[in-house]
Order: C-alpha cells, then sequence, then structure tokens
C-alpha cells in the first residue's frame, strides 16, 4: 500500500466493472476506508475472506516471495513494474503460475498509455532508421523518501527507465540487443543515478537511450522513431504521439487512461485463463548492466 497503490490502483480497482477490492495488505501500514486489512499475505490467505486476485505493488526485491505465496493459493497475480529484481525470479514464478494454472501478468503500465498502441501500428509499415530514448526527471519530486530504490534490486535510474523500454520493445518489430552502456553510481548508494545505453537490432537498426534522475526544470519522457516515412514522437511517457511534430488526435474514447486499462487486460487474461509474462524490458536492463563501463559520482542525499 505505498505511493503507487494509492495513486494509481485503488482509482482504477474503484472503477472497474471486473474487480472488486476486498482487502488491503501491508506491513508497516495501517488500516483504512473500512476495506479488511492484513499485515502480510500469509494472515490474508489465514482469514476466511474470499480472495481471486492480488496486486503485488511492493518493492521488487520482496516480490517474489509474495507473488510465489500468492499463486499457491490459487490466486491470480498481477506485478507491477518491474516484476522481479532478477530475471530468474519471474521465470520462476511463470512456471508456479503453469503448475497451479493461474494467471500470472507482467503489467507494463506504460504500454497501456494513450500514444503507444496507435505508434506501434504507425511504425508496423515503415522502414525504421534509428530511434532514441530520453527520460529525465527529477527523483526529489517523483520518488521522495523512497529508499529501496538505491539499494540492490531497486534499479535506480532504470525504475523509471524500464517504462521506456516497455514501450520500444512493444512498438518496435524486432528484438534489441545492448551494445554497450555507461551507468553512474553515487558513492553513498547501489544503485545509478544516470545512465547511457547503446542498442541496436539484428537490421543494424540503433536506440540510444539516456536516463538521469537529476533533471530540474522540464521533465522529459520522450522517444523518437526515425522513419522513412518522417519521423514518430511519443511523449509524456507516451500520453501523446505526433509525427513530424505534427499531434495525432486519438478518438477520446479510446483515452481510459494506463492503470484502468491495465485491469482490463488483467481481467481478460483470467477470463481466459492465460498468462502474460513479457521479460523483455526486464532483461534490457540486466544486459544494461551485465555490459556497463561504472562510474561513481558525488553522493547523493535526498
Amino acid at each position: 500500500m505505498g505511493k503507487i497503490a494509492h495513486d494509481q490502483h485503488l482509482p482504477a480497482i474503484e472503477g472497474s466493472k471486473y474487480f472488486e477490492l476486498v482487502a488491503m495488505v501491508d506491513r508497516h501500514g495501517e488500516a483504512e476506508q473500512s476495506i479488511p486489512f492484513f499485515g502480510s499475505a500469509e494472515e490474508l490467505a489465514a482469514s476466511d475472506l474470499k480472495v481471486d486476485a492480488v496486486a503485488v505493488c511492493t518493492p521488487p526485491q520482496v516480490r517474489h516471495d509474495i507473488a510465489q505465496f500468492a499463486l499457491e493459493q490459487g490466486w491470480h497475480v498481477l506485478l507491477e513494474k518491474p516484476p522481479g529484481a532478477t530475471l530468474a525470479e519471474v521465470v520462476a514464478l511463470r512456471e508456479t503460475a503453469k503448475e497451479r494454472e493461474r494467471t500470472l501478468f507482467t503489467a507494463w503500465h506504460s504500454r497501456y498509455a494513450a500514444g503507444v498502441e496507435p505508434a506501434r501500428r504507425w511504425l508496423a509499415d515503415r522502414k525504421i532508421l534509428r530511434a532514441k530514448i530520453t527520460w529525465r526527471e527529477d527523483v526529489r519530486v517523483w520518488h521522495p523518501g523512497q529508499d529501496w530504490i538505491w539499494q540492490p534490486g531497486g534499479f535506480g535510474v532504470f525504475d523509471p527507465g524500464i517504462n521506456a523500454l516497455s514501450i520500444i520493445t512493444h512498438i518496435l518489430p524486432h528484438p534489441l540487443f545492448v551494445v554497450k552502456s555507461s551507468l553512474s553510481i553515487p558513492a553513498n548508494l547501489s544503485a545509478p543515478i544516470a545512465a547511457t545505453v547503446s542498442m541496436r537490432n539484428r537490421l543494424d537498426v540503433t536506440v540510444e537511450m539516456d536516463l538521469d534522475f537529476r533533471q530540474e526544470g522540464p521533465q522529459y519522457w520522450d522517444i523518437e522513431v526515425e522513419t522513412d516515412a518522417g519521423v514518430l514522437k511519443l511523449s509524456g511517457g507516451g500520453a501523446v504521439l505526433s509525427i513530424d511534430t505534427s499531434e495525432i488526435a486519438e478518438d477520446a474514447s479510446e483515452l481510459r487512461g494506463e492503470y484502468p486499462s491495465m485491469y482490463r487486460k488483467f481481467g481478460a487474461l483470467i477470463r481466459a485463463e492465460v498468462s502474460e509474462v513479457d521479460v523483455a524490458p526486464l532483461r534490457l536492463v540486466a544486459d544494461a548492466f551485465l555490459c556497463a563501463s561504472f562510474g561513481f559520482v558525488e553522493e547523493y542525499h535526498e
């Protein structure tokens, strides 16, 4: 029941026709909204409350064990991004979900931003020449008090950066590979505060990525894709699509919000009795660390 749960999940569930909120779980929180509250998933399982599905919104370092326990109870599981602290954890959960015949959903919320699906459709018929990702935000504004983000398994600047990777791996038609990366780590912390990553696909289309948690003033969550038919740009984290500076307006009925759309997808997966476990964005983050040159920068203090 942290920031993302309050800001996004609760409103999405409240507005959903597929789900009803029946319980909250938080090891350090307290009851609210007159909804049954439990200190752990184990306490929830030991209660008489009927549960069909859970959304795991914890920091990634502790997510695997909670999700594994939930699947063992026969609950369907939505994993907030990033889906785990390591690739192995997510693959193991996928196997458990298959064995238990439960739905496991790696919920890459940025893929449900208004401009993303139209961008994917437009790019499908174009020759892609190169792409650039610029994801620069002020960590003090967007992640206050989130000490876990600086710990091993917390991803640092890749916590928001993986949103860009979830978009680019969805809209480009061919898999990407990391060529090289450079990670800047504060001298007093364990995760990068800034990074550059160079990627390519089998057709030698290059994607350059620029991440920085130290951005002040204007904030940037942009993806530009140069094609033989013009330059496509997704800005605002995928919310706004433009081609050659002309904004493309979508039918307002389709602009439903990332998290409501994400929960609609979760419901559809459960009804179809299937899982959707996409590790492509997480794999690129892991490879960025494998291919990295590391540099230490000045200490960071909130």
